[in-house]
């Protein structure tokens, strides 16, 4: 998912778990690992006077955490009234059907597969669960089925594992597109220009607090690797392997599978541009 490099964009110091905004309070699931940084970061967001909250990502089928998030939640003072998917990868997704069952709440996301009530999530949708605004954002790429969620009250937004706090994200090929993910950070960019976001309240790792800094630096980073792996093409590696080989040979091998998967969306999308 990620490689856990350091980030522009002056992540902000301190415990990622607990409150974030005004409106935003993570909780921190307890599935740390090279892919997913410190763990999920599962977020409850509400209104300050509203006695109802929503929930983005409950995170991995880990009862503890799922708890811990229904608690946090009840300790504000609020009831879990809507339950969010930023996208199915397991650990953002794998515990809502159990976490739906824990708060009697409806789950909406972009694949009918994983929408627990009659709802689904699509581009241009505002969520008013309990007077809240949340603005559905299409950010495929990552996955196909990748969402982020702008909250215009606190200048924020949501992103799953489109930016990470830390670290650049991985286009999962088959299923994420690099020209859909290229896309969806131009998308992004033009929160942070026209609509005044400052702040990523990622799926995994820190709060980021200059939001425009971290999209042009993801969107450098990008440039940067494409033409790295069409120099690797055009120096005689042909395959994902050898490309990941010569391209990634700084990262940690652990990671070199999650980057093999990058490698094939990009070099699809030289070929498709044909550049290779």
């Amino acid at each position: 998912m990620t490689y856990a490099a350091a980030l522009p964009g002056q992540p902000r110091g301190g415990a990622i778990a607990g409150p974030a905004t005004a409106r935003a309070r993570c909780v921190l699931a307890p599935n740390p690992s090279p892919m997913t940084l410190d763990g999920t970061n599962t977020w409850i967001v509400a209104e300050p006077d509203s006695d109802v909250a929503v929930v983005i990502d409950p995170g991995p089928l880990d009862e503890t955490h799922l708890k811990a998030v229904v608690d946090a939640a009840g300790q504000a003072g609020k009831r879990v009234g809507l339950t969010l998917l930023t996208h199915g990868h397991p650990d953002h997704a794998e515990g809502a059907a159990r976490f739906a069952e824990l708060t009697g709440s409806s789950v909406r996301a972009l694949d009918p597969a994983l929408r627990l009530g009659d709802e689904g999530l699509a581009a241009g949708d505002v969520i008013t669960t309990g007077g809240l605004e949340l603005r559905v954002v299409p950010t495929p790429g990552h996955t196909a089925d990748s969402l982020s969620f702008h909250l215009p009250a606190d200048a924020a937004v949501l992103t799953g594992d489109t930016i990470l706090g830390r670290g650049t994200t991985v286009v999962a090929h088959p299923d994420g597109r690099l020209g859909d993910y290229l896309d969806s950070l131009r998308r992004l960019r033009s929160l942070t220009v026209d609509d005044g976001v400052t702040t990523v309240l990622p799926g995994h790792g820190p709060v980021l607090n200059d939001a425009q800094g971290v999209v042009e630096f993801y969107l450098a980073h990008r440039a940067n690797r494409l033409a790295q792996v069409e120099t690797a093409v055009e120096a005689g590696h042909r395959t994902p392997s050898e490309v990941v080989a010569s391209v990634y040979a700084d990262v940690d091998r652990t990671l070199w599978p999650a980057a093999e998967l990058s490698v094939r969306a990009q070099m699809d999308y030289l070929g498709e541009h044909g550049l290779i």
